[in-house]
């Protein structure tokens, strides 16, 4: 057997043992909302429940939206069948609340992932780039922040006409999320998503997602994702040219590739 990283061949192995994952998913901890400010019907529970973790309240399911600087949604997150463990007044403002979960967010934000979402939410990105300095877990963290607001963003954007030209820098294009970062500043500006699979890519050329074929694509510095991208490995190992598959689907979805 061997292992590869989808790009090279990491080694070979004569045999390996199957580790069984647990019969249950680890439990997700606990979580504190801080200042909420609640509606009337959660109000109205709170007010004939109680606030001790001996009669908590069920919350059922719910859905946790998490907003930017300028109340612009980033992501979404489930609560599922959690108890309001316990509730009090918030030192955030008057009529706000700090309330207890027994159950926090699905699915969760990684530590690592971290300072990524604090620079999402308190300063989200107005110049292009900034997910370069990133390595490609977390641009891949990156891309699915951009993918989850772009959507939101885009569903309220009429597209744009046919026939504009569009510039892609391609200087950091050095693994798979990096290209549809880029690709999709390119196509929405700082922070935008156009595609982050082939498959996605292909929906995208379809409209609804900004740009309306036909269209033109300047690549510039494509040599570079030449270089890191055209010699990758599928899951069963047979070489393929990842950046002659994209030109492939934007092609085919009418868009004029010039490679500079």
């Amino acid at each position: 057997m061997s292992l590869h990283d989808e790009r090279t061949w990491l080694g070979h192995c004569r045999d390996l043992s199957i580790v069984l994952p647990p019969d249950e998913d680890t439990e997700v901890p606990p979580i504190r909302l801080l200042g909420c400010a609640p509606s009337t019907a959660l109000s109205t529970a709170l007010a004939t429940g109680t606030s001790h973790t001996s009669h908590p309240l069920r919350l059922d399911e719910a859905e946790l939206q998490v907003l930017d600087s300028t109340g612009e949604g980033t992501s979404e997150r489930h609560i599922s069948v959690a108890l309001i463990t316990a509730w009090q007044p918030s030192a955030l403002g008057d009529g706000l609340l700090d309330i207890d979960l027994s159950y926090g967010l699905w699915p969760q934000v990684p530590t690592w992932a971290r300072p990524m979402w604090t620079r999402w939410i308190t300063d989200p990105p107005t110049t292009r780039n900034l997910w370069a300095a990133y390595p490609t877990r977390e641009r891949q963290m990156w891309l699915d922040i951009v993918r989850q607001r772009g959507c939101r963003l885009l569903a309220r954007t009429p597209d744009r006409p046919p026939g504009g030209v569009y510039d892609l820098d391609g200087r950091h294009i050095t693994d798979f999320p990096g290209l549809y970062c880029a690709l999709g500043e390119a196509m929405n500006g700082p922070g935008g998503y156009f595609g982050g699979d082939l498959n996605a890519l292909h929906d995208c050329l379809n409209g609804n997602f900004g740009a309306t074929a036909p269209f033109t694509l300047n690549w510039h510095h494509s040599s570079v994702a030449h270089h890191h991208l055209s010699h990758c490995l599928s899951p069963d190992g047979k070489p393929y040219d990842f950046v002659e598959e994209v030109l492939s689907v934007l092609e085919g979805g009418r868009v004029e590739v010039v490679l500079k």
